[in-house]
C-alpha cells in the first residue's frame, strides 16, 4: 500500500526542510506551491519533492483538494509545514493500513507554542483528520479550519504528531490579522445578528471561561497563560471586525 505525504506551502523555507525529513519514508512527496518567493520550491526538490505550482488555490481547501488529485498513492497524508511525524508515528501508521480496518485516521497533536509544549487550553490531544484511503476521500470544505469529506469509518492514533505552532508572540499577530479577516467575513456572509455591548461582552466571557477555566490554560504557566488570553483577544478581534463590516 503506498502512501502520498502532502505539503501546502507558500514562502515557509525555514520550516519546509525539517517537515519534508519528517516525511521521507512516504513513497511520495507532493508539495503544494501557492507561488513562493523563497528558497521553499528549491528545498522542496531537494528533499525529493514533487513541486505543483499552484497560484490560483483560493483557500486551504481548494489546496488540499489539489494535493488528492495529484496524489498516485493508495493513503494520503497530509501534513503542514509546521508539523512533524515522529518516528513512532510512522511505525503505526506503516502498521495499521496493512489491517483495512478503517478508512480515515486522526492523529494528536503536540503543540509548541513560545518555545514550551501545552497541554492545556484545548490543545491536547487536538485530533487533527491527515490520513485517508485515497478512493474514500471525496474532498475537503470550508474556508477556514476545513474539514475533510470522506466515506468510511475513522480511526484514533495513539502516537502523535508534533506542532511547532507559534514561535514568536509577533507571528501570532500576523497569522489572527490575516484569520480574523476570513472568520469575520464567514460570519458576515451568514447574516449573524448585529454586533452589540452585550454580545461582545457574551463573546468574551465566553472565551475566557472555555480557555481559562474550563480548558485550564493556566496550568501550562507563564505560556499556558499568555496564549489563552490570547485566544481570547483573538476572537475579540475577528468580532470587532465582523462589527466594522456590518457598520459599512
Amino acid at each position: 500500500m503506498k502512501i502520498s505525504g502532502i505539503v501546502i506551502a507558500i514562502n515557509e523555507e525555514k520550516k519546509i526542510g525539517d517537515c519534508l525529513e519528517s516525511l521521507s519514508w512516504v513513497d511520495e512527496i507532493l508539495v503544494i506551491d501557492g507561488g513562493s518567493k523563497d528558497k521553499t520550491v528549491s528545498i522542496s526538490k531537494k528533499y525529493g519533492a514533487r513541486v505543483v505550482d499552484y497560484r490560483e488555490g483560493k483557500d486551504f481547501s481548494d489546496r488540499r483538494n489539489k494535493g488528492m488529485r495529484e496524489a498516485k498513492g493508495d493513503w494520503i497524508l497530509y501534513l503542514d509545514t509546521d508539523e512533524r511525524v515522529t518516528p513512532s508515528l510512522r511505525d503505526e501508521i506503516l502498521e495499521v493500513i496493512k489491517i483495512h480496518e478503517f478508512e480515515a485516521f486522526a492523529i494528536p497533536r503536540r503543540n509548541f507554542v513560545l518555545g514550551s509544549e501545552l497541554k492545556h487550553g484545548g490543545m491536547w490531544p487536538d485530533y487533527q483528520k491527515r490520513l485517508f484511503r485515497r478512493d474514500k476521500l471525496r474532498g475537503w470544505k470550508g474556508e477556514l479550519h476545513e474539514e475533510p469529506q470522506f466515506e468510511g469509518r475513522l480511526g484514533h492514533f495513539k502516537n502523535s504528531m508534533i506542532h511547532l505552532k507559534h514561535d514568536k508572540i509577533s507571528e501570532m499577530v500576523e497569522k489572527t490579522n490575516l484569520w480574523s479577516n476570513i472568520e469575520a467575513k464567514l460570519m458576515h456572509d451568514a447574516s449573524h445578528p448585529k454586533m452589540n455591548i452585550p454580545r461582545f461582552g457574551s463573546a468574551i466571557f465566553r472565551e475566557f471561561w472555555l480557555r481559562m477555566i474550563k480548558q485550564g490554560a493556566f496550568l501550562d504557566g507563564a505560556v499556558g497563560i499568555i496564549y489563552g488570553l490570547y485566544q481570547v483577544y483573538s476572537k475579540f478581534v475577528s468580532y470587532a471586525k465582523l462589527w466594522e463590516m456590518q457598520m459599512k
